[in-house]
């Protein structure tokens, strides 16, 4: 069923009969599918903000007696994973993102869905995987730019660790993520397991086109951006 199909139907007459894809069928389908997100228009000589490489995503742990990471100091101070609430909104203050969510999923390719080209702010949840706030990694895409000009994560790349980004839910609550990591990976090379594997806590993955842009295939990249929950309100 298309995601324009979806809409018809409130959230509660759909959560009952959604079962959610076993993890290796997610892994497969967003390994493939997200390199269909539309490539963009390319027609902007500037092209949009590309990560920084102190911006890498701290995957060790941190050695004894460091500060606590993000994650850690939000299980410190209570902040535990929220149940499964469909997410209405997102919000980037620092690049002025402030953008609708809607549901996206697997069109009749097999790939997954990018959100409605024509309409520059609107971003979109993957609703084969949790929903922000659950304990797994939520996964909201977006587009870079369309012909008229930057879309709504036209500025991802420009985020740096300590950045936060708001999503409200469907359930009232609001799940706030710290960035800790933004990268651009090539698409015939994503490493899937890394970007979407669950680390066991609440966590954000916000993507969208990036890298290299060629006339024949667009954007050769995705800027990925790696967040953990810190707090709920």
């Amino acid at each position: 069923m298309s995601a324009s199909e979806l809409s018809g139907r409130t959230d509660e007459e759909r959560e009952p009969r959604r079962k959610r894809a076993p993890w290796g069928v997610i892994a497969l389908v967003l390994l493939a599918g997200l390199a269909l997100i539309r490539n963009g228009s390319g027609e902007f000589d500037s092209g949009p903000p590309q990560p920084a490489k102190a911006a890498a995503p701290d995957v060790t742990h941190a050695p004894a007696g460091a500060d606590p990471t993000p994650s850690e100091q939000a299980e410190a101070e209570g902040v535990q994973p929220l149940e499964r609430s469909v997410p209405d909104r997102v919000r980037i203050p620092v690049i002025q993102v402030d953008a609708p969510v809607t549901q996206v999923g697997v069109d009749p390719d097999g790939w997954v869905a990018a959100p409605p080209p024509d309409d520059p702010n609107l971003a979109g949840w993957f609703d084969g995987a949790v929903t922000p706030g659950e304990k797994g990694t939520a996964v909201v895409v977006g587009h870079v730019d369309n012909k008229m000009g930057p879309a709504v994560f036209y500025g991802l790349g420009a985020l740096k660790k300590g950045n936060h980004v708001e999503v409200d839910r469907q359930d009232g609550k609001t799940a706030v993520f710290e960035v800790y990591g933004v990268e651009v990976f090539e698409k015939s090379d994503f490493p899937g397991d890394r970007v979407y594997g669950s680390k066991g806590t609440p966590e954000l993955r916000l993507i969208t086109c990036g890298g290299d842009y060629t006339k024949q295939s667009g954007y050769q990249g995705n800027v990925v951006v790696f967040a953990r929950l810190v707090e709920v309100r």
